[in-house]
């Protein structure tokens, strides 16, 4: 796309020359950014919790942009003065006292939704604008990669901040739930954010796991909805309360393990064999994201068979409505808010001019 070889390209990457200036141009117009992008120094994030099974090698870019989103993201509340309070900051003291493990988890779930005055029975409609509320910046993250869900930052670094991977491969069921694991780790584990760790914690990772589990299915809302569907076939069962709670059908399955034990997975599986005829895979969701289908409001999930869940359902807005009100402020130009919001000065056009 720079009309360069290879080799010159690798040159260059490498300091082994020297481009010319055309030639700088050329690689920042086929990499869609500016010319000074390429000679902007991006500060080095110290505490953040980024680990993975394998090994990333886009682990260093992905935390150069997030770095540059946080900025871009501070800058806004400075220069709006609207910032948000961090409302978890009194929890996770009282949990650094506590002993780690399930019990923990399950605690920490619990007071998480007090915190945000969630209902006791309550469904989560909207993690993202839930978090928001919290004092969490949310960033949706698209990354072509199965390998990585999300990642969150502390909050010394202009956060406390979950950047959730929304690839389209990756079910909307998984980027909510990767949003709720992370929370669990900016509670339960925050003496753990570390730039230089890069391998799991299988403790931790459980740990999160539970959190996660408990946050979006408290416990006496989920068996009260499962024993509603008490003479419902076993799959239809499973999928109506997945539905309910916007978690993936294995989210459902573990919770029922721990009380039917692990037998429940091959009655699930052979039950949905003998309904459809065909065996899930490892990656399947079944009566996932669909793009076709939209559902207005927690009324109309309630009313009827839930069999999908939208990217509508996991949207980020504080930035949007901050870049909104840096242009109408005269704080920012369009094109500042369209970098900000990494989109096209036409897209950015388009938006605006739908702003009521």
């Amino acid at each position: 796309m720079a009309g360069i070889s290879r080799v010159a390209y690798r040159n260059i990457e490498s300091g082994k020359s020297t481009p010319k200036v055309s030639t700088l141009q050329n690689i920042a117009l086929g990499a869609g950014i500016k010319l000074q992008d390429l000679f902007v120094s991006v500060r080095t994030m110290e505490k953040v919790r980024f680990r993975a099974l394998k090994k990333m090698h886009s682990r260093e870019s992905i935390l150069i942009e997030v770095a540059r989103w946080l900025d871009d993201f501070s800058y806004l509340e400075k220069v709006l003065n609207d910032s948000k309070e961090y409302k978890f900051q009194a929890l996770a003291n009282r949990l650094d006292s506590l002993p780690d493990g399930e019990e923990r988890a399950k605690f920490a779930a619990k007071e998480a939704r007090v915190t945000l005055k969630l209902k006791p029975k309550e469904p989560i409609r909207d993690i993202a604008g839930l978090l928001e509320s919290g004092g969490i910046k949310v960033y949706p993250y698209k990354l072509t990669s199965d390998k990585f869900f999300g990642l969150s930052v502390a909050k010394d670094e202009g956060g406390p901040a979950i950047i959730v991977n929304v690839w389209d491969r990756i079910s909307v069921e998984r980027w909510i739930f990767s949003a709720a694991h992370e929370l669990g780790h900016l509670l339960l584990h925050l003496d753990s954010y570390n730039i230089d760790e890069s391998v799991e914690n299988k403790a931790e990772e459980k740990e999160a796991d539970i959190f996660a589990s408990y946050f979006l299915m408290p416990e006496e809302a989920f068996w009260r909805e499962w024993e509603d569907t008490y003479g419902v076939p076993l799959v239809n069962r499973v999928f109506k309360v997945k539905g309910i709670f916007q978690v993936s059908y294995k989210t459902v399955l573990y919770r029922l393990s721990e009380k039917y034990g692990n037998g429940i997975w091959g009655r699930f599986y052979a039950a949905y064999k003998a309904k459809t005829g065909k065996s899930l895979g490892i990656k399947d969701e079944p009566e996932a994201l669909t793009q076709d289908k939209f559902q207005h409001s927690p009324e109309a999930l309630r009313s009827r068979e839930p069999n999908s869940l939208l990217s509508s359902h996991f949207i980020e807005d504080r930035l949007s409505r901050l870049v909104r009100q840096a242009i109408e402020k005269d704080k920012i130009t369009m094109s500042r808010g369209a970098e900000i919001l990494k989109i096209d000065l036409g897209s950015m056009r388009e938006l605006v001019s739908s702003w009521v």
